[in-house]
Order: structure tokens, then sequence, then C-alpha cells
């Protein structure tokens, strides 16, 4: 079971991949790459599904940069929206 599930970003999966000295350094760096405090940073690692809070998208591409994933390699959840045909189709009925 993937205890990191309840999270909205796998920035801390990501993180517990390094081994302990790069974990330790990457800690440290990644907060100054993205000119953020080392709580703010602590804070976007735990943030919970259910959280109203959220990081901005600018952050999220440069830590997908950073971790080397592709767009959206960071999310743990899938966003449903409507496409525009099906808005127009909705709003005419």
């Amino acid at each position: 079971m993937n205890k990191y599930r309840f999270y909205k970003y796998n920035i801390e999966f990501c993180l517990q991949q390094l081994n302990v000295v790069a974990y330790a350094a990457a800690i440290r760096a990644i907060p100054t790459e993205l000119g953020i405090s080392a709580n703010t940073f602590h804070n976007y690692r735990k943030l919970l599904l259910t959280s109203k809070s959220d990081i901005p998208y600018i952050t999220i591409r440069r830590l997908e940069n950073i971790f080397k994933l592709e767009r959206g390699g960071l999310e743990n959840f899938v966003l449903e929206f409507k496409d525009l045909t099906a808005l127009l189709k909705e709003s005419q009925a």
C-alpha cells in the first residue's frame, strides 16, 4: 500500500527515492532553487488530497523538471472536467 496516496503531490515519494546524503542535500537545495523557505517546501510536501491549499503551477512545473518527471508527473490525483462541447450542449438545453 502506498503510504503517500493521501498527498496531493508525489514530492515526498520522489525525495524518498534518494539515498540519505542526497535526500539531506535536496531538502536544502530545492527550496533555495524555488525561492521559497524550507518551511514552505515542507508544507508543499505534506499537502493532503483534501486540502484546499495548493502549490502554484510554475512551482509544480519546476519541481517536475528538478525530479526529471513528465508534465503531471507529481500529481497524485486526476482532474476530471467536461469539455467545451459538453458545456455548450448543457447550456443550450
